[in-house]
C-alpha cells in the first residue's frame, strides 16, 4: 500500500492509502464516491472515463492513482461552476447530444478541452479531436453541433483565444513530466517555440514518421506507419527516372490501380480497387508529386477514400533511384508511410503487413519492368501487361500465412 496526496475538485485529499495497482477511476469511484467518472472498456479506448489531470484530459481507467500523487484532479462533479462546461451542458441539451448518458461525462471533458484549445476548429477538426470518445446512441451529429455552437458563442463574446493546457510531456499527473515546446491544436511545435531537452533530441526518423516533411503539419496530424522496400530493374537510372515522371504510366503499374482523370506533371487522381474476402473497396483520391532530379529523389503525398464505406487512407511515398551494375541497372528504394482509418483499418495493424507490402512491391516491380521493356522495344510486339482488375488482399494474406506455415514445418523437421 502507498499513501498519496492529491487535490480532487479543489479539495485536498491527504494520506489516501491505495494499492500500487489501483486505477485512478477505481480510486475516485470506490474511495471518494465520485461516480460521475464512468468505466466502459477499461482499456483507454472508449473515453467514458475521461477527466482532467493537471488541466489535461486523461483516461482514468489506465492511469494509476499512485502516478497522480501531488496532482490536481477535476472530475465531472467539479465542473459545475465552470463557464465553458455550463455552456457545453446547455448545448448538449439543446442539440440532443446525449441519450443514455453513459459516455457524456467523458464526452464533456474532451469537449471542454477542444473548446479551449481549438477556438477556430471546424466540423472536421472537432470530429478528429473527439474521435477518442465513443457513443453508441447519438450518431455524434448532435455532439458535434453542440461543440461547434459553444465555439461560435465564444467567438461572438470575444473569447476566441486558444488556451493550451498541454505544457508537459510524461505520465499524467506524475509531477515528473518533461517540459515540451509550446504546441498548436494538433500537437505540432509553434513557430518560435523553444524545444527543450528530450523532445528536441528526438531521433530524426521518429520525427519524420510523425510529421513527414514537405507538407504542412496540419496534414500530418496522425503518425504514419512506415515501411521500407527495395527492388531492382535492369534499366539505366535515367530511363527509370524519366518513366517515373509519367505519373499515369507508373500509377497503373500497381495492381488494381486506374486513373480517374488525365494526370499532369505533378498531380494524379488514382483509383485503387481492393478485395478482402467478401469486402470490395474502391479507393478514389489524389496525389501530388515533388521530384528532385539532382538527387533522383521523388516524394508522393496522397489521400483517398473508399466510395463504399468510411474507410480512408493518407500516405507519403518517397523513392530514391541509385545506379547498379555499373549503370546498367537501377535500384529503387521506397519508404512508405500510411495511415488507414475506418473499417479497413484493422488490416493495417496486422503483423504480416510488411510481408503483404513486399508482395505488392514485387508485383509493382514486375509490371514496371514489363512496361520499360515494352517502351524500350519501340514496337507493339510485346504489349504492356494490363494491371489486375483489383488488388486481392485476402489472397495476399492467405499466401503469406501459407508461406509461414511451410517455413515453420521445414524448420521443425529440418527440411
Amino acid at each position: 500500500m502507498k499513501n498519496i496526496n492529491l487535490t480532487v475538485n479543489g479539495k485536498a485529499v491527504n494520506n489516501a492509502c491505495v494499492e500500487p495497482r489501483t486505477q485512478l477511476a477505481d480510486f475516485l469511484r470506490d474511495s471518494l464516491d465520485l461516480t460521475g467518472t464512468h468505466l466502459g472498456c477499461e482499456h483507454g479506448v472508449c473515453g467514458a472515463c475521461t477527466l482532467m489531470v493537471d488541466g489535461m484530459p486523461t483516461r482514468a481507467c489506465i492511469t494509476l492513482a499512485v502516478a497522480c500523487d501531488g496532482a490536481s484532479i477535476t472530475t465531472i462533479e467539479g465542473m459545475d461552476h465552470d463557464p465553458v462546461m455550463q455552456a457545453l451542458r446547455a448545448a448538449f441539451s439543446r442539440e440532443h447530444a446525449l441519450q443514455c448518458g453513459y459516455c457524456t461525462p467523458g464526452m464533456l471533458a474532451s469537449a471542454h478541452d477542444v473548446v479551449l484549445r481549438m477556438p477556430d476548429a471546424n466540423e472536421q477538426d472537432i470530429r478528429f479531436a473527439m474521435s477518442g470518445n465513443l457513443c453508441r446512441c447519438t450518431g455524434y451529429v448532435g455532439i458535434i453541433r453542440a461543440v461547434m455552437s459553444v465555439i461560435e458563442e465564444r467567438k461572438v463574446a470575444g473569447l476566441g483565444q486558444p488556451v493550451n493546457s498541454r505544457t508537459e510531456l510524461g505520465p499524467a499527473g506524475s509531477g515528473h513530466a518533461r517540459p515540451m515546446a509550446s504546441r498548436d491544436t494538433i500537437g505540432n511545435a509553434l513557430p518560435g517555440a523553444r524545444p527543450s531537452g528530450p523532445v528536441a533530441a528526438a531521433p530524426a526518423a521518429t520525427a519524420a514518421a510523425a510529421a513527414p516533411t514537405g507538407r504542412p503539419a496540419s496534414e500530418s496530424s496522425k503518425a504514419l506507419t512506415t515501411l521500407s522496400q527495395r527492388f531492382s530493374v535492369d534499366f539505366p537510372r535515367d530511363v527509370v527516372w524519366a518513366y517515373f515522371g509519367r505519373l499515369g504510366d507508373v500509377t497503373t503499374c500497381l495492381p488494381g490501380a486506374s486513373l480517374l482523370a488525365v494526370p499532369t506533371e505533378t498531380h494524379v487522381e488514382p483509383k485503387l480497387r481492393i478485395k478482402v474476402g467478401p469486402i470490395v473497396a474502391d479507393f478514389e483520391g489524389s496525389a501530388d508529386v515533388e521530384r528532385d532530379a539532382a538527387g533522383f529523389v521523388g516524394t508522393i503525398f496522397g489521400s483517398a477514400r473508399d466510395t463504399k464505406s468510411s474507410s480512408a487512407t493518407r500516405g507519403e511515398i518517397r523513392y530514391t533511384l541509385s545506379e547498379e551494375k555499373g549503370g546498367a541497372a537501377t535500384g529503387v528504394d521506397i519508404q512508405v508511410g500510411f495511415a488507414l482509418t475506418g473499417p479497413l483499418a484493422q488490416f493495417g495493424r496486422s503483423s504480416i503487413v510488411k510481408d503483404i507490402a513486399q508482395r505488392m512491391t514485387d508485383a509493382f516491380a514486375t509490371n514496371l519492368s514489363a512496361r520499360l521493356r515494352h517502351a524500350d522495344s519501340g514496337t507493339a510486339a510485346e504489349p504492356a501487361p494490363a494491371p489486375a482488375a483489383e488488388l486481392n488482399a485476402g489472397a495476399l494474406v492467405f499466401g503469406v500465412l501459407r508461406d509461414r506455415i511451410v517455413a515453420f514445418f521445414r524448420a521443425l523437421f529440418g527440411r
